[in-house]
């Protein structure tokens, strides 16, 4: 293949899928100039972060399944049918010489489309456990580019390239002067150790419970506070920062944040996962409880079974999560074991391998 390739990514909903999307495109960009169109689903996050990282973006009307019981379900098949029609008609009008899907909403119709039309697919899947999209669209996709071991029973073999997740090219181990630069950026001392506490984008109760909890406790042990507090608590954000502690809803330089850092409080998302092992962060894990097939407990599993990580269970973290994270700050040889054994699930240029590999695939 000499011509430009036209390559459409397709997905995201959460951060988790959107900035691996954004990495992979990033990449795409960069090793041959290809011209590249995201689809992604209506009135979700990736509506707004896809512009902003400067690529065009087109929406499908499709939703998710609620798990509760509600009437909003009665309208998904209709939601379905409408987004594979759309979907053709982005096909056809853009003419790719292959999609990406990684996961989320979208992915499912347009690479369902484009596998009809005999278009190559490519899968990134992001999580220890693949979801049910992936699942269905895994027997016609080309390759698959995962995170984590064992995923060849989903995907095949032969299709199956190990490859970890595509990050931001901003994360790697911060030098000493970035340190001192990311503590200023935040109104840090550097003579005390920081926590940075983080749900991810939109937020974690759990999380933001255990730190309003023990707040008092963090400052009397001395430990300076990093908080993303997400939506939920948007309007209490700003009246809890003082001296050593800065809390936001949402940071945009989460690279100064990871730097400035001792520990990490956080979710067990694959995406953030990945980026703890870009910036080699020891990290308390609390898997998300309600989220597909468990796939964040099993994700935290393959980081603690490594000594890379320390996990605790959703409901026990709001009481004992700070208690441990004091503990942890107190004992550097723990944290420096947990760092270097991050070093093992760091695969900073995932996004160019995937690139790469998904333009060689093109050119036979």
């Amino acid at each position: 293949m000499t011509k430009q390739p036209r390559i459409i990514i397709s997905g995201g909903g959460t951060g988790g899928h959107i900035f691996p999307a954004i990495a992979i495109g990033q990449a795409l960009k960069a090793c041959c100039n290809a011209e590249l169109l995201f689809v992604g689903a209506e009135g979700r996050m990736e509506m707004t972060r896809v512009p902003e990282a400067g690529f065009r973006i087109e929406a499908l009307p499709i939703r998710g399944l609620q798990r509760s019981f509600s009437p909003e379900n009665l309208k998904l098949p209709w939601l379905i049918l409408k987004s594979l029609k759309q979907s053709s008609a982005i096909i056809r009008s853009f003419q790719p010489d292959a999609v990406i899907g990684v996961g989320g909403y979208a992915s499912g119709p347009l690479l369902m489309a484009a596998q009809w039309k005999g278009i190559p697919t490519f899968i990134q899947e992001q999580n220890a456990f693949a979801g049910l999209t992936n699942r269905l669209l895994a027997p016609n996709v080309r390759r698959a580019y995962v995170a984590f071991e064992g995923l060849e029973k989903v995907f095949g073999k032969r299709k199956t390239r190990i490859t970890g997740n595509p990050i931001r090219n901003d994360l790697r181990p911060a030098s000493e002067a970035v340190r001192n630069e990311a503590l200023q950026h935040f109104g840090l001392s550097p003579d005390r150790p920081v926590l940075l506490i983080t749900g991810g984008s939109l937020g974690a109760g759990t999380l933001n419970k255990a730190a309003k909890t023990h707040l008092q406790q963090l400052e009397d042990s001395g430990i300076q506070l990093i908080w993303q507090t997400g939506r939920s608590m948007a309007d209490q954000a700003s009246q809890l920062n003082k001296v050593g502690r800065f809390v936001s809803p949402f940071i945009q330089r989460m690279d100064l944040a990871f730097a400035a850092s001792t520990l990490v409080l956080c979710r067990a998302g694959a995406s953030t996962l990945s980026e703890l092992a870009a910036v080699r962060k020891a990290a308390i894990l609390v898997p998300a409880p309600m989220v597909a097939e468990d796939h964040q407990r099993m994700n935290a599993h393959a980081f603690v079974k490594k000594g890379a990580a320390r996990m605790l269970p959703d409901d026990q973290a709001s009481e004992r999560a700070i208690p441990l994270a004091i503990d942890l700050l107190q004992q550097p040889e723990a944290l420096s074991a947990m760092e270097d054994n991050l070093e093992a699930f760091d695969r900073s240029e995932a996004a160019s391998v995937i690139a790469n590999d998904i333009l060689q695939f093109l050119k036979k």
